[in-house]
């Protein structure tokens, strides 16, 4: 039975319901059991007194059940007391049934296991695991914890891992694939799995919790390559299809710098030409170009599309958001309409005689320059001759809308250019691992012009203060955002709603006109508020996060965040690029509600100390992690088993360099990796 290819459903007791579940998790084979790895481990070797229980405590204990019964507070419930020598604690159940009840009667010997919490008896374990006492031995072993599905218990799926492990014991194992002469852990793939799923009692606890534990490291260290090589397979595929070889930049290209208004930057020159360079290319062109907040990445998407214009193609442009897309039309449409370039816009809430006549034009190729949101890789949407997709902020983007935005170009064989940009700095210590397939350009230097932004970090107490600086700068001809993380009034959060706020700074400020955006607002009326803040029409503009990305008012050098502590390092660096835009000097007032937890404190902290975009983005990464930075259930490329790319990053260049010799020397080993790792190895390519 070879375990890479055995169905589980060839394991005893796996019928087609328990199957159904598992292909849900993507487990189809017994290997694929091996490789669903725990998520963290249960210490259930020892029995802890009663007595000596703290709230937060997991823990086995083991008593007699001294009374059991019904409650009814703001909810209905089943408490049962359990007592030993030391003390007394409530087992509460808010879902029971009567055989459960008959099964704590008084007099009783339990074992629980549970989370100790506080509750309305004093200290409580809600729904413990639990089963009659015995003389039996407690595990010699850490209890591992999967990740699971509904209907699929934990000792169920201990089960299956436990009869693929037998099958192990009686020599079915999974091959050692030759990864490296010097490997990262001298352990067998097959010692490793065992560990990982059943650690010894005398295992380094630490080390293993950790993630550090030499098995893990050895797991890691092939989970990261399997994506580094199918990255770089997706490449090696994609420069085998064709795409359309665009003429160096003619006159139209020119014309647009010249009518810019301003000299680009050496970082937007360079890149600019890098951009050029790929679009020459005969196979299709994958650039990620990075900048941080305000660096002009619109002018290189602008120059761009009047290129693929001048070789009589078509240009996609799709930004995540409506606010996001409306600015970048509005950009393009000032620079590309004087030119005789025809800028279409579609979005999701373009309905009726309009979109059909916007979808016309673009099947015939009157639109050149298409801008929009989600709505353009919708099946009704077709383009005549698509040379170049830009998307903006992709990691916003879920896989299939990026691979369907591609399919939109063209044949089999043929595919548009795609050109990525993102203001979210990826830290340099992600980029060989995310990005193999991409090329990479950073524009990393600011246009001149821009003034650096002061920030400082004050309590909610504070706000009076505030109010008063605000009031005065206003005063004197400065523009304000002030900056709320909820619509609506929510007690439980602490936060100030925007229209609240609007309402009560209107009291305060009597004399300034003090605007509202928010998410609810329609599209027209969201352009309107931005026009007349831009005009300067409104001096304090109140808003949430929809200002986070692609509006520019270079009047506006003041901004105060309220429960700043809420939003992640790269949401807080996006929302202070929208001032500093102009000359005068800006502030940026970080606002939170006391008390300020660890985490809290480290991020206003980095903010405080700077305002580089890449430095900001690695601090972020530390804090919280990649699957929140970059939304890793949408990038396809961050759902990692047991790799950590903060932890292990360690290991990113000898990953590279094994991906690289592997795919040279030995596809057949590659591509097991990648079976063994990746569950849907071609659509991880398509991204």
């Amino acid at each position: 039975m070879d375990l890479d290819k055995s169905p589980v459903d060839s394991l005893k007791g796996v019928g087609p319901s328990l199957s159904e579940k598992l292909a849900k998790m993507s487990i189809h084979t017994l290997q694929d059991v091996l490789f669903h790895l725990p998520s963290r481990y249960e210490d259930r070797t020892r029995i802890t007194p009663i007595g000596a229980l703290k709230p937060g405590d997991t823990v086995v204990i083991e008593g007699e059940v001294l009374a059991c019964d019904v409650t009814f507070g703001r909810r209905r419930s089943l408490l049962a007391i359990l007592e030993d020598k030391t003390g007394r604690i409530g087992l509460r159940f808010f879902h029971f049934n009567k055989t459960q009840q008959k099964g704590l009667s008084p007099g009783s010997p339990l074992r629980c296991f549970g989370e100790v919490r506080r509750g309305a008896s004093g200290l409580e374990i809600y729904h413990p695991e639990y089963s009659r006492a015995q003389e039996s031995d407690l595990p010699d072993r850490l209890t591992p914890v999967y990740p699971s599905t509904e209907g699929l218990s934990q000792n169920r799926y201990r089960q299956l891992v436990a009869r693929v492990m037998d099958l192990m014991d009686h020599g079915e194992v999974l091959k050692e694939l030759p990864v490296l002469e010097n490997s990262i852990s001298r352990l067998n793939i097959n010692d490793a799995l065992r560990l990982v799923h059943t650690p010894p009692p005398e295992i380094d606890l630490a080390a293993l919790m950790d993630g550090r534990h030499p098995a893990q490291q050895k797991l890691a260290f092939e989970e990261m390559l399997a994506h580094q090589i199918i990255l770089r397979i997706s490449r090696e595929e994609i420069n085998l299809l064709t795409a359309p070889g665009f003429s160096p930049p003619a006159a139209l290209h020119r014309k647009l710098q010249a009518s810019l208004g301003f000299t680009l930057t050496n970082a937007q020159s360079r890149v600019a030409v890098e951009v050029a360079n790929d679009l020459a290319r005969r196979s299709p062109a994958l650039r990620l170009v990075q900048g941080d907040v305000g660096s002009g990445k619109t002018v290189i998407a602008a120059l761009s599309a009047v290129h693929a214009v001048e070789n009589g193609l078509q240009v996609a442009i799709m930004a995540p958001t409506e606010i996001l897309a409306e600015q970048h039309l509005l950009n393009l449409s000032n620079w590309l309409i004087p030119l005789d370039i025809n800028v279409a816009w579609l979005t999701g809430k373009i309905k009726g005689k309009k979109r059909s006549s916007t979808l016309e034009t673009m099947a015939s190729g009157e639109a050149q320059v298409i801008v929009g949101t989600h709505a353009l890789f919708q099946s009704d949407v077709h383009f005549h001759n698509l040379g170049l997709v830009i998307i903006d902020e992709q990691h916003r983007f879920g896989v299939h809308q990026r691979m369907a935005l591609r399919e939109k170009g063209g044949s089999d064989t043929a595919m548009p250019h795609q050109l990525v940009m993102t203001a979210t700095p990826i830290p340099r210590t992600l980029t060989m691992s995310l990005y193999a397939d991409m090329d990479c350009s950073v524009i990393d230097e600011l246009p001149p012009g821009r003034s650096p932004v002061t920030t400082v970090v004050l309590p909610d107490n504070r706000r009076e203060e505030v109010i008063s600086r605000v009031d005065s700068a206003c005063r004197t001809g400065a523009q304000a955002y002030w900056v709320c993380t909820l619509i609506e009034e929510s007690e439980a959060l602490q936060c100030e709603a925007a229209e609240v706020t609007a309402t009560r700074l209107a009291e305060e400020l009597s004399g300034l006109n003090i605007g509202l955006i928010h998410g609810r607002l329609s599209s027209q009326e969201k352009t309107e508020r931005m026009a007349e803040f831009k005009q300067g029409k409104i001096d304090l503009l109140v808003a949430t996060t929809v200002i986070e990305v692609g509006v520019d008012v270079p009047n506006a050098s003041l901004m105060v965040i309220e429960n700043s502590e809420r939003l992640g390092l790269a949401q807080l660096h996006q929302l202070r690029g929208r001032i500093g835009r102009g000359e005068k000097k800006s502030h940026c007032v970080l606002l939170y509600h006391p008390p300020l937890g660890e985490t809290g404190k480290k991020r206003l902290n980095v903010m405080r100390e700077s305002d580089d975009g890449f430095f900001i983005a690695e601090q972020d990464l530390r804090i919280r992690g990649p699957g929140e930075l970059f939304g890793a259930k949408q990038s396809g490329s961050l759902q990692f088993k047991i790799a950590d790319l903060i932890r292990d990053h360690h290991m990113l260049g000898a990953v590279a360099e094994a991906s690289k010799r592997l795919l040279v020397k030995d596809q057949t080993t590659a591509r097991a990796i990648v079976a063994r790792w990746i569950t849907s190895p071609e659509e991880f390519s398509q991204v």
